[in-house]
């Protein structure tokens, strides 16, 4: 393999010469064989890198401290790298020690190299334009890396907040399907009301609603950056007015809504926003595995459970029991939710853990991060295409429940009061006869007047003009 030799403060090492990544990468590479996941796996990541470093290399070109040949070739690199190309080339472990140096220079390097190509020059030929003191002029890992984490977290919440608002979807058009298919309701898994399954669908959909409205207003706290903070927050190294003048671009190139932290010193230490947004993807996956645990409550059977709704068969579900089918979207949407509320505890102690004027942990808390929107991202999207589109209600089972529950007696209390509803209801679990049959047998209530209590519309509160399903 034909190598270059490049050198750092350890010294000289041969790298692949062709390779745009250069000797800061080869390092780390060696350093942190942790995952085998590189940063290049993470799209969002990457065009993140790309486009604060063509907002630095502009502002430098505004201020005369970078020529218009070099920050012209920067920006076209950047472009290249914004629109996927080179993604093979930041090769440096996802975890890693720095606090983000290694993802740094690998951006620098990539970048730098294939700006001496658009300058006309070769690989490796820093004299021409340097990774250090061009791409990453007036800058810091330190300012650069959580700035590019912010970019690429609102960038990705974009896809989830798509692949909820079709969740969403699919169960609001599920609740009108069944607005009239009347059915028990539950509490701690014992009867309690009638209701309909329309209205079961419609609060899945609310409460992952409220969730989206929740990731909306969390990751409107990561437009605000500390870019221009250099390496602690005072702006060293960085010219008077480069703070604004980034941030502009940076708002014109991201077509973001971005400010610049009104303390930078705070904002380069303190990793919260990431910690709030994690919280919220906690809450998501919290909510999810829940809706996921009650399909296959309500699926369970399909002899000896519930059998209140059929999920979609997607595929056969046991090596041994012949013609067995297992809920295994939800299964793995619920697996999903479990990696994410694991995933938040780790960003909580890496936010912890940092110390005076870094935080040394933000690697893991982008890993941690990128990993929680994609996993709940494509675990909405499954959950939506492969299970609550192909729902169908087992309409005479429902009945059924309904009619024999004795859960009934609840609607009788205001006319027969508590004690005498409570000895019914007792008999009719005795006698496994339904209410209806006690309340007549006893004289309590008029045919007429009892069916008129216990009319499924009036149970499950329809509006007047509603008539409820209880049969197919």
């Amino acid at each position: 393999m034909n190598t270059r030799i490049e050198h750092d403060l350890l010294g000289a090492k041969e790298v692949p010469a062709q390779a745009y990544w250069g000797v800061h990468t080869a390092r780390a590479v060696e350093n942190f064989p942790i995952t085998g996941t590189t940063i290049g796996r993470y799209e969002h990541l990457i065009c993140a890198l790309a486009v604060v470093k063509q907002a630095a290399a502009r502002t430098n070109a505004d201020f005369g401290l970078l020529s218009d040949e070099r920050a012209a070739a920067i920006d076209q690199a950047c472009n290249e790298i914004r629109a996927g190309q080179l993604a093979d080339q930041f090769i440096v472990d996802v975890i890693q020690g720095g606090a983000g140096t290694s993802t740094n220079m690998n951006a620098n390097e990539v970048i730098g190299n294939r700006a001496l190509q658009i300058m006309g020059h070769e690989i490796g030929q820093y004299q021409y334009l340097h990774p250090a003191d061009h791409v990453n002029m007036s800058q810091s890992t330190n300012d650069v890396y959580p700035t590019a984490l912010n970019i690429a977290t609102i960038t990705s919440c974009d896809g989830l907040d798509a692949a909820m608002a079709q969740l969403i979807s699919a169960f609001d058009d599920k609740a009108t399907e069944f607005d009239r298919v009347i059915k028990m309701g539950r509490t701690q898994l014992q009867d309690a009301v009638p209701m309909t399954l329309g209205q079961e669908m419609r609060g899945y959909a609310v409460t992952i609603s409220e969730d989206r409205q929740r990731l909306a207003e969390s990751t409107a706290l990561l437009h605000e950056i500390n870019m221009g903070a250099t390496a602690i927050g005072t702006r060293l190294n960085a010219p008077p007015g480069y703070v604004d003048a980034v941030c502009k671009h940076l708002r014109a190139l991201t077509e973001l809504p971005l400010v610049t932290a009104e303390n930078l010193i705070e904002a380069t230490q303190d990793p919260g926003a990431f910690v709030h947004v994690s919280g919220i993807l906690r809450r998501i996956a919290v909510k999810l595995s829940k809706i996921c645990n009650d399909l296959r409550l309500l699926s369970s059977g399909p002899r000896a459970g519930l059998h209140e709704i059929n999920l979609p068969a997607v595929q056969a579900g046991s090596s041994i029991m012949p013609g067995k089918v297992n809920p295994v979207i939800p299964e793995v949407v619920t697996q999903v939710c479990y990696s994410v509320i694991g995933n938040d505890l780790t960003i909580t102690m890496a936010a912890e853990a940092g110390q005076l004027q870094l935080n040394a942990f933000e690697p893991i808390i982008a890993r941690s991060l990128f990993e929680s929107i994609a996993q709940l991202t494509a675990a909405c999207q499954t959950l939506t295409t492969r299970c609550v589109r192909g729902i169908t209600a087992n309409v005479s089972t429902m009945a059924a429940h309904v009619h024999h529950s004795i859960g009934l007696a609840t609607a009788l209390n205001p006319y027969l009061g508590y004690a005498k509803t409570t000895d019914v209801a007792r008999e009719a679990l005795d006698s496994h006869r339904s209410v209806a049959d006690i309340v007549l047998e006893r004289g309590y209530l008029g045919e007429q007047q009892l069916r008129q209590i216990l009319a499924p519309e009036r149970l499950a509160n329809l509006s007047s003009d509603s008539e409820a399903v209880v049969s197919s």
